[in-house]
């Protein structure tokens, strides 16, 4: 058995039928055409449907919004990446010379979708069954790992302003650079005057995630500082 073969098996729990299926869900497009992005639009939805009928079973009495924010914590692309890490799938990702040069081995981005993609060629190989089993098995600490849903820094930056009597955020797109198959975006985001943070992610997305958690820590750090004036004013 192949190196990548028995990497498989040990991944899934079963030797691969198509080696050549899982070849391209490793496969970057700047190393041939027959890369993972069509299988990666399928694992997304796997992933999604397993994610999404798996918290309605672990929090019977949440609603709606709050398995909202559990879910999209769980699917984001940074927390594939992490997973994806763990795994080993950047020792086994096929690339470019010019995308391993630009750091497309280190891109959330990257890991994050080839994780979908070997997610989907698994789906199309073994069943939705297998597949369930897989997601429940590799995210399994971190779907536990909060007894209560998690707030994304967006949201809670909105709630921010609307408590404190400012104007909803404003996200801006400072800069972008790189590759197109490895970008980088900075973003600032400012809440009314004198509040303002930015922060670099691989989307604009994760850029703004960041932009606001680095706000949200700054507003923390002052507002503690301005009580101990009060209290001994």
């Amino acid at each position: 058995m192949s190196e990548p073969a028995a990497w498989l098996a040990q991944l899934f729990g079963r030797a691969p039928v198509d080696l050549s299926r899982f070849e391209r869900a490793l496969t970057h497009s700047s190393l041939s055409e027959g890369n993972y992005e069509r299988l990666e639009f399928l694992g997304d939805r796997v992933l999604g449907l397993c994610m999404a009928e798996w918290l309605f079973e672990l929090f019977p009495d949440e609603p709606e919004g709050n398995l909202s924010k559990r879910f999209n914590t769980l699917v984001a692309g940074a927390t594939c990446a992490e997973i994806a890490r763990e795994l080993g799938v950047p020792e086994h990702l096929r690339l470019g010379k010019q995308a391993r040069d630009d750091g497309a081995l280190g891109s959330d981005n990257v890991l994050g979708d080839v994780l979908e993609s070997l997610l989907g060629a698994f789906h199309l190989e073994a069943g939705l069954d297998e597949a369930r089993a897989f997601v429940r098995r590799v995210w399994g600490t971190r779907v536990h790992a909060q007894a209560k849903a998690p707030q994304h820094p967006k949201s809670q930056l909105q709630e921010w302003a609307a408590a404190h009597n400012r104007a909803a955020p404003e996200y801006e797109v400072a800069d972008r650079s790189g590759p197109h198959h490895a970008p980088r975006f900075t973003v600032v985001v400012r809440v009314g005057r004198g509040h303002e943070a930015s922060a670099v992610g691989a989307s604009k997305q994760e850029a703004e995630t960041a932009a606001a958690r680095a706000l949200l820590q700054q507003l923390r750090d002052v507002t503690p500082a301005r009580g101990r004036r009060n209290a001994s004013a």
